[in-house]
């Protein structure tokens, strides 16, 4: 039976291709001087990853199946942390998340790794149409915009949109209704094993697993579908665009 040749190709972004500059407690502490307070960045963070875990736990997917927003729910994850860190006054905890929240959407927070938009440009010029399947709220599109990468896609589908989050298969189907192909026309690549390795591949999708830091050399992931940069990813892509 001959080999449908490729299409589309989707997305992870967070890890994949971009990642928060610097660290969340360098952000918040930076936030804090504007208040006058003298926060270590490190605290921080620890009270960040325990508030972060706490809260995926309680209130999966953005709270998007018990009445909450992706803004309502980080708001909530940055008061708690900064609370942690000993800052107390409600109003000021208020100015301080809302600030955040507004400021993750500006590039200056984020770090496009180097070879995010060559990558994208590549697949681009060979004729795949690309697409974003990624667990993350509604500001992807303005971080995106602001990071110069939006133009590059057809669509964006979020876990908070989508109302489903990875590895639900779930968001990936609704990414194929918008593709309007079958799943063996697309390719999907993404930093997670489970999330985007494994689902997109349960689902019929070509999935490529990144691994930038080279932990799966010696798994259980076929050499061909492992890329360590997106270098390596247009040519892996050309192999499944031959009929």
């Amino acid at each position: 039976m001959p080999r449908v040749p490729l299409r589309w190709v989707l997305w992870d972004i967070k890890d994949t291709l971009l990642k928060v500059r610097g660290s969340v407690g360098d952000h918040y502490s930076k936030e804090a001087e504007r208040w006058g307070l003298s926060l270590h960045p490190a605290e921080i963070n620890a009270a960040f990853q325990e508030t972060y875990r706490r809260y995926s736990s309680r209130y999966p997917n953005y709270g998007s199946s018990q009445g909450q927003t992706g803004q309502t729910w980080w708001i909530g994850v940055m008061r708690d942390t900064l609370a942690e860190c000993k800052v107390n006054d409600p109003a000021l905890l208020n100015t301080m998340a809302n600030n955040l929240y507004q400021d993750f959407c500006n590039a200056e927070k984020w770090e496009v790794f180097r070879d995010s938009k060559t990558a994208l440009e590549r697949c681009s010029s060979l004729g795949l149409k690309l697409g974003v399947v990624s667990n993350f709220d509604n500001r992807l599109e303005t971080i995106l915009r602001s990071c110069g990468l939006l133009s590059s896609f057809s669509f964006v589908v979020t876990s908070e949109e989508a109302g489903v989050a990875k590895p639900s298969p779930a968001i990936f189907h609704q990414a194929l209704q918008k593709c309007g192909t079958s799943a063996d026309r697309v390719a999907h690549v993404g930093d997670h094993y489970v999330y985007d390795y494994l689902v997109s591949r349960s689902v019929g999708i070509h999935g490529f697993l990144l691994d930038r830091d080279n932990s799966h050399k010696e798994g259980a992931v076929p050499q061909e579908h492992r890329v360590v940069t997106l270098d390596e990813l247009p040519s892996r892509l050309q192999d499944l665009m031959i009929e």
